[in-house]
């Protein structure tokens, strides 16, 4: 009625205006001095329209039957007024006639219609839904749309709160929001996001966007809220599933950068548990066929599998952690089990919604089954690790806490990780076996201590490269001589593998055998060169060393190796100043010889590069560590007596070639090492 202005005019049964309404001052344009007391007709209607005016005004007020239109009202400025009318007779309480017009703007009044009509539609023709709250939140109006979306109908919501009709508590925050547009004003337009179910369909979850706008009369007043709600289940679900994929995207590509940083099998395992836990499953675990890892065990096709468990990793601490095999251990799966099936078939086996036969199925056996039920698993995944044509084993899935069940796009995903960790394990396995061989045949040709040098003590130690590594060349060896002197060899092949092992077996029976003819170091290098020269790609570097102890030196020729260390008795360690020679192999260049004092408490090391060789030191600074290693002045980890010579002749060789290793070698070291020591000691009947 405000928007309107509706103007109220009373008439006299004579057609005398006696009631005039300030909104009849505004429609019209006349004071209620100039109109009270005065004809309607005169007043408001142009002369032509007399006639028909009063004889309506007759029939109003003889009939009774009201009068509805549009007339042109003449108004105080001279103009024509289009007016949408409404007159009636009415009746007081002495009997008297009156006649009541009520009238608005036409133009006005037909544009607030086609608002109505056209709002009425929107509403109930839009497939939004749409509801009017009072300020209690209380439904006042429901269309269709809405209705369908909540599978109540519509007279059901109204009078009754928001929160008896959206009772799942995931619309408290729809309800929050609303309240928050109705104090401040200000809408919510798109903003907030409710996931749910509804009575209209309760067994699947629907995603609906919310705008919220508070509703305010012409005057200000609050008159309460409009919720418009949008179903963007089907966008809500494929911007679910484009973050899936890129989450599996980017677990494959995580993959891709882990697993395989090293050439161990375990290792690999280890990385591809830690690749899918937490993001991909709850609980993982990498089991390999015993025969996989041992020769000697037989695979055969019927009957138990044998597996061997590399690693098992939790996303928190779980009863289905404790189900799986603890890493290391073996453990038999009968022909029922789908681990068998798995590693049979070469296919893999997804179990999206476990039941309690699943779980026994999965189960190594009953009480793993029921760790596997107690922890919740409700779905399982079992993928083959399979490479070159092979079955390696298999990786083993579940889900408890994540209620995500496994679907075929996260068996595509853990397909391909298990193809990538499968490969990496095949080729650490296959590394494995060649290096073991390998070392197996470098520490067999490796010498055996002799029971007696005539005025010498060693020690020695031989290190292989780490696992992520080959076995490489690197030897020594201690000849006893004619003339109770001994010769001290050390020396490295170029390359790795069992090819280096087996050069380095040709070189150090070469050796022995040059030895024996009693020549001198720098002849025996000269020999060995030519040798050397003759087998394919391999060059090696060698020191020779021919020990006398009648007269305390030692004659020695070096073949492009690192310089050995003289530690006389009492004095500084230093370098020893040689002529470097070429590596063997090269050919064409003569070798030089030198001698140098070799008194008792003097110690020699010798050593190959893999223990002062390091990426990220300078070799200068790893020769003085060395060095620095080796000078135990005043320190007593070297006096083991009161006696000089008991010191010089009883001291802990081995503890030195310990310290060094410690102090020099790291984890992880790309290359082999060979460490010998010698000591001269004074000679006595019965021993050095």
């Amino acid at each position: 009625m405000d928007v309107l202005g509706v103007a109220a005019v009373l008439l006299d049964a004579e057609g005398r205006i006696v009631l005039w309404s300030p909104q009849a001052e505004d429609l019209y344009g006349y004071t209620a001095e100039q109109a009270l007391g005065q004809y309607a007709a005169q007043v408001l209607v142009r002369e032509e329209h007399w006639d028909w005016v009063i004889k309506t005004f007759a029939e109003v007020m003889e009939t009774g039957r009201s009068w509805a239109g549009t007339f042109p009202v003449r108004c105080a400025d001279g103009r024509n007024r289009l007016v949408e009318l409404r007159n009636m007779r009415l009746l007081n309480d002495r009997g008297e006639f009156y006649a009541l017009g009520l009238g608005t703007d036409s133009p006005k009044l037909r544009e607030l219609e086609r608002d109505v009509a056209l709002s009425t539609r929107l509403i109930s023709q839009s497939p939004i839904g749409v509801a009017i709250f009072d300020t209690d939140l209380r439904y006042v109006t429901v269309n269709p749309a809405l209705e369908r979306m909540h599978g109540i109908p519509a007279k059901d919501h109204l009078g009754r709160y928001y929160r008896e009709i959206m009772r799942p508590s995931v619309f408290e925050r729809a309800e929050v929001a609303m309240r928050r547009v109705l104090e401040t004003g200000i809408p919510l337009v798109d903003e907030s996001t409710i996931v749910g179910h509804t009575p209209a369909d309760p067994e699947h979850r629907h995603a609906w966007s919310l705008s919220v706008y508070r509703l305010e009369d012409a005057q200000g007043h609050v008159l309460g809220v409009a919720e418009l709600v949008v179903d963007v289940t089907q966008r809500y679900e494929s911007a679910i599933e484009a973050g899936e994929t890129r989450r599996r995207l980017a677990l494959i590509a995580d993959g891709s950068a882990r697993i395989g940083s090293t050439l161990e099998v375990e290792q690999t395992a280890k990385e591809l548990a830690e690749v899918t836990v937490p993001d991909f499953a709850d609980v993982v675990s990498v089991d390999v066929l015993d025969s996989v890892l041992d020769e000697h065990r037989p695979r055969t096709r019927a009957g138990p599998e044998f597996f061997r468990a590399l690693a098992v990793k939790a996303a928190y601490p779980s009863d289905a952690a404790r189900a799986a095999d603890p890493p290391g251990e073996i453990a038999a799966y009968g022909d029922d089990r789908l681990a068998t099936q798995c590693v049979r078939t070469g296919r893999p086996i997804l179990v999206s919604q476990t039941d309690g036969n699943d779980l026994t199925r999965i189960a190594r056996d009953e009480h793993a089954a029921t760790l596997l039920a107690r922890a919740g698993v409700h779905s399982y995944l079992a993928v083959p690790l399979t490479a070159r044509g092979s079955t390696l084993g298999f990786l083993g899935l579940t889900r408890a806490r994540d209620p995500r069940p496994f679907d075929e796009d996260d068996l595509a995903v853990a397909t391909e990780l298990a193809s990538r960790a499968a490969v990496c394990i095949d080729n650490a396995r296959t590394h494995q076996s060649v290096r073991n061989a390998a070392e197996t045949l470098q520490r067999s040709l490796l010498p055996e201590m002799p029971p007696h040098l005539p005025g010498l003590q060693v020690a020695s130690r031989y290190r292989p490269a780490q696992a992520a590594y080959e076995v490489g060349g690197d030897w020594y060896d201690i000849l006893p001589l004619q003339d109770g002197r001994t010769g001290l060899v050390v020396g490295d092949v170029m390359g790795s593998g069992i090819d280096a092992a087996a050069t380095m077996g040709r070189l150090r029976t070469a050796t022995a055998a040059y030895a024996d003819l009693d020549l001198e170091p720098a002849q025996i290098l000269q020999h060995l060169d030519t040798i050397t020269a003759r087998l394919e790609q391999y060059i090696a570097t060698c020191l020779y060393v021919a020990y006398d102890p009648h007269r305390g030196e030692c004659r020695i020729a070096g073949a492009g190796h690192l310089p050995p260390v003289l530690v006389p008795h009492g004095g500084r360690p230093r370098l020893l100043d040689l002529p470097t020679g070429t590596p063997l192999g090269v050919g064409g260049v003569p070798f030089e010889g030198t001698t140098f004092p070799f008194a008792p408490g003097d110690q020699l090391i010798l050593y190959t590069d893999g223990l002062v060789e390091s990426r990220q030191e300078p070799i200068d600074e790893r020769l003085d560590t060395l060095l620095n290693l080796l000078d135990t002045r005043g320190s007593p980890l070297e006096r083991t007596s009161d006696s000089p010579l008991e010191e010089t002749c009883d001291s802990p060789l081995e503890k030195i070639c310990d310290r060094l290793l410690h102090g020099l070698r790291h984890p992880g070291a790309p290359d082999d090492v060979a460490l010998l020591i010698a000591r001269a000691c004074t000679i006595t009947p019965d021993g050095p």
